[in-house]
């Protein structure tokens, strides 16, 4: 088998509960995908909880699709509601450590998979292959039909329980692990998705398409956030514009889809982030924070306005 391969048989495949049997794909005989027993519909009840489904995307890596997640997920917490978080950015697992649940182990349940809870009350619960893996700095190493069997695993056999909000964090682009969630996540009625950009043309140009996946699959477009927009100087709170500035909210009134803010470079956020702090909670004076509760304060009045979702 190659080295590259990840299959069911590789020493560095993650220890996941499935169960599958090993298929030769055509025409390359060393390599195996992951073939269902036999068709596994959704359990059900795992989202019949979840009373509101997002998803966070963009065509663009390193914008802050991640940050907006955690962020966002402790900002409607902090205004009384259950969250959970689902991260399908299977190689890029950052959510864990950003919400201080790096380490934690997922756990098995008559229901399903028992999600990771950051506090005693059960206010956010996280899902994350980063969970999964046997060591924190493994690569995971799959093939498209891997990949998509585990989002399909994710949706229908985490036991979610009561969430008001079910936040799903994407890896960059258009591609396979977008079309799966997307499609196993149809018939739960998704609230929509958030697109997240940076001030950048090149950027902009990349969240555009996003606008066009999202029009061809049908999903709703709840808003567009910039991120990144302006550094917030720790000492004196001035916002200084290192890159170009406006192209989010631009795009949004091109797009015909609401523009729900402009978030700042922070380092009091950054800092938060590395240590899986409560960044809502610990830093409410920080530049950041007044952007981010008013972004939350719209997706809530999304949830609540008449229409999908």
């Amino acid at each position: 088998m190659p080295a590259l391969c990840g299959g069911p048989r590789s020493q560095t495949t993650p220890r996941l509960p499935w169960t599958c049997s090993p298929r030769p794909i055509s025409g390359r005989g060393a390599c195996w995908v992951p073939v269902p027993t036999a068709p596994v519909p959704p359990a059900p009840g795992n989202l019949s909880g979840v009373r509101h489904i997002l998803l966070v995307l963009s065509g663009k890596g390193g914008v802050g699709k991640s940050t907006l997640c955690a962020q966002l997920a402790l900002a409607l917490r902090h205004e009384g509601k259950k969250v959970g978080v689902l991260d399908v950015d299977l190689c890029g697992p950052s959510v864990p450590r950003m919400l201080g649940a790096q380490g934690s182990a997922v756990h098995q349940c008559d229901s399903g998979w028992v999600p990771v809870y950051m506090d005693q009350e059960q206010s956010v619960a996280l899902m994350s292959v980063g969970f999964l893996l046997e060591k924190p700095d493994e690569a995971l190493v799959w093939r498209g039909p891997k990949k998509n069997a585990l989002i399909q695993q994710f949706v229908s056999d985490v036991a979610w329980g009561e969430l008001d909000f079910l936040v799903v964090d994407t890896p960059p682009g258009t591609s396979d692990e977008h079309l799966s969630v997307v499609e196993a996540l149809r018939s739960h009625q998704p609230l929509g998705a958030l697109l997240v950009t940076t001030p950048q043309a090149v950027a902009v140009g990349d969240v555009r398409r996003e606008l066009t996946f999202c029009r061809k699959t049908g999903l709703r477009v709840v808003g567009v956030v910039e991120n990144m927009s302006g550094f917030a100087c720790p000492h004196c709170s001035e916002c200084t514009n290192v890159f170009s500035t406006g192209g989010g909210e631009e795009l949004a009134r091109h797009a015909g889809v609401p523009f729900l803010g402009s978030v700042p470079l922070d380092p009091q956020l950054a800092r938060s982030l590395e240590e899986g702090g409560d960044f809502m909670r610990d830093f409410p004076g920080s530049p950041a924070y007044p952007a981010l509760a008013a972004i939350a304060r719209k997706i809530l009045d999304a949830a609540q306005a008449p229409g999908p979702g």
